[in-house]
């Protein structure tokens, strides 16, 4: 197994002065569930990692829950026709509001990624009960939500890592580095969804649907650069910023069943 990252916190990457001592309760502990490996990410329900904020939900369980339930309904419905969408909803009886978005991997059938949605909403409450914000990672899909006024983090904030044992050997290295430059160049040209391969290297990127393209790329250009300081010459490796995602995986015997490619930006 790789190394893990520790902590998750929906706060800068540096600490906060003594005057934001509020900010602190606000701080997710990153719970390391599972470990997927790039290479095994068929299984689109894999739970990779889910972050819960320190705070409750203000106003108790029943505000919690009726807010919660309008939120899950509108993500759902969306998800049978979107990869991507966000949304604010409230509870008949007003009170505190929630922020919500789900996004879907780039390669995902309309039906895969409304069924990968379908499955993690359930999550936030049974994973992280009435927290203030919650953020849970499947293989397929991803969906947060957080409370109005809820503290912004970095959009390059690494939130989660993990890397594969061993190493390529050889010139697994520059053949991997040139994976990187195809991929972070297809991010480029405007998808915000690209997978490439190149020798034995296999590399996917993907980064939140309503992300620029200026952004995307840099966010890539992050995720790139952390891989190779965290994980090193490792055979394969994911690494989860707030705002984008890569991930690589070499095989030995070549890629065989992974092309090229892209689409969108994982929107409509």
């Amino acid at each position: 197994m790789g190394s893990l990252t520790a902590r998750y916190r929906h706060s800068s990457p540096t600490p906060f002065p003594s005057s934001s001592f509020a900010l602190r309760l606000l701080r997710l502990a990153l719970t390391i569930l599972a470990f997927l490996s790039p290479a095994a990410a068929g299984d689109l329900y894999n739970l990779v990692y889910k972050g819960c904020a320190n705070q409750s939900f203000p106003g108790g369980a029943a505000a919690y829950g009726q807010t919660l339930a309008a939120l899950s309904s509108s993500l759902t419905t969306r998800a049978a026709t979107s990869k991507f969408y966000k949304t604010t909803a409230s509870s008949a009886n007003g009170g505190q509001s929630l922020f919500g978005l789900f996004q879907c991997r780039g390669d995902l059938s309309s039906s895969d990624c409304s069924a990968c949605v379908s499955r993690l909403l359930p999550m936030w409450p049974s994973l992280c009960g009435y927290a203030a914000a919650a953020r849970v990672q499947l293989s397929g899909c991803y969906a947060l939500y957080q409370v109005s006024g809820f503290p912004q983090i970095s959009g390059t904030q690494m939130l989660y890592k993990t890397c594969g044992s061993g190493g390529g050997g050889g010139d697994f290295e520059v053949t991997r580095d040139t994976a990187f430059r195809q991929l972070q160049s297809g991010v480029a040209g405007g998808q915000g969804f690209y997978t490439t391969s190149y020798g034995s290297i296999y590399t996917m990127a993907q980064c939140e649907g309503d992300l620029s393209n200026g952004d995307c790329t840099d966010c890539v250009a992050q995720a790139v650069q952390k891989s190779e300081v965290e994980c090193g010459g490792a055979t394969s490796g994911q690494i989860y910023l707030d705002k984008c995602y890569i991930s690589y995986s070499y095989y030995a015997n070549g890629v065989t069943s992974a092309g090229s490619g892209g689409g969108g930006n994982g929107g409509v």
